[in-house]
């Protein structure tokens, strides 16, 4: 018998979530699929988007390449930018667009043998302290650019910090810094990712970077949702982690469970033995009160999570026993509230998933 835990992977969720936040940000969108799509399958998800999706964007090259190996033949951008001479030449080869965010990148360019074909996505740093040319520097740069004469156009991006933090001016100050400095300059701009996209009307430009809102979690503060963002439907969870209750057994008062004896009954306590652990990549910190579902009804995480196995309270689910369905996240359990209990972010789980088989609907 083949353990039960799985990942069931909803493709039109995917296609639905795309739809939504281009609809939503009125331009064109990249969809993000560095990780591996997130920990979805990045083949998988480009197959599903292409023909819909205006293009993708990818960390590095080798994840580029892996997708036009597959036959995706849609702009793929490459949001690190290359590392060496090689890696220029391989992407004018695959036909894809480069991020260039520092002077090193620059030079690679300018030193190009090849004629004036890249599209190239010239990153400034307005506030986020990690990649792109500062805001002075940008207007030298996009004219090094253009006079190299090896570039047929340039996009103009930045990267927001506090997007998904709406209470916080800062994202304002970097909208306005951008701005200010690329005033006189041509070309597109792309300033959103996944929250800026969501709760920022004003970064919604030429292009949007939609990442983790593809997969349907959410990166905007729940009381922000709740007040509503002019979605007139919700984003759809495209991951769904699966296992089996596949034993059972009852604890008495004073009876401890589990590695560490965290959880210590107060009350006759009906456990079940789900085949799902931190090798699967469910998080080892989420603690007793973790949010689970049992053929569909919630009930909490009991208990210290190990290796492969995590036990979950079925006091108040006495039909329920071996071979009950357990969702550990997805239309009934929130991932971001997963990765709340675990003290993490829902990116880090969807991309931590492993060992479990992958099924695509």
């Amino acid at each position: 018998m083949t353990r039960p835990s799985r990942a069931r992977i909803d493709l039109g969720a995917l296609r639905h979530n795309y739809a939504l936040v281009r609809r939503l940000h009125g331009g064109r969108a990249l969809a993000v699929l560095k990780a591996n799509a997130y920990g979805h399958g990045a083949v998988r998800c480009a197959q599903a988007l292409e023909g819909q999706a205006d293009g993708f964007a990818v960390a590095f090259l080798d994840e580029a390449a892996t997708l036009r190996a597959a036959g995706i033949r849609a702009p793929i951008l490459v949001l690190e930018g290359l590392f060496d001479a090689d890696e220029l030449a391989a992407a004018h080869a695959l036909d894809l667009w480069i991020v260039v965010h520092h002077e090193a990148q620059l030079h690679m360019i300018e030193a190009d043998p090849h004629p004036g074909t890249l599209q190239v996505w010239l990153k400034a740093d307005s506030g986020m302290g990690r990649a792109g040319f500062a805001l002075a520097d940008m207007p030298a740069a996009h004219a090094r650019l253009r006079a190299s004469g090896k570039v047929s156009d340039i996009v103009l991006m930045t990267h927001l910090a506090q997007a998904d933090e709406p209470g916080r001016d800062m994202t304002a100050r970097q909208l306005a810094a951008f701005d200010a400095a690329t005033r006189d300059l041509p070309g597109d701009r792309s300033l959103s990712n996944s929250a800026g996209l969501l709760g920022w009307p004003g970064a919604r430009r030429d292009w949007a970077r939609p990442g983790i809102c593809l997969y349907g979690a959410d990166p905007m503060p729940p009381a922000w949702r709740e007040a509503g963002d002019g979605r007139a439907q919700p984003l759809r969870p495209v991951m769904h982690f699966e296992s089996q209750v596949f034993a059972v057994r009852t604890l008495q008062p004073g009876d401890a469970l589990g590695y560490g004896a965290t959880f210590v009954a107060d009350a006759p306590t009906r456990v079940g033995l789900v085949a799902a652990g931190y090798a699967d990549g469910y998080p080892r910190l989420a603690g007793t009160g973790t949010p689970v579902a049992v053929d569909g009804a919630l009930t909490r995480l009991i208990g210290r999570v190990s290796m492969d196995m995590l036990t979950v309270d079925l006091s108040t689910r006495p039909e329920a026993g071996i071979g009950s369905r357990v969702e550990l996240w997805g239309a009934q359990v929130e991932v971001n509230e997963v990765a709340r209990r675990a003290g993490t972010i829902a990116y880090e789980l969807l991309c931590n998933l492993k060992r479990v088989p992958v099924a695509y609907e």
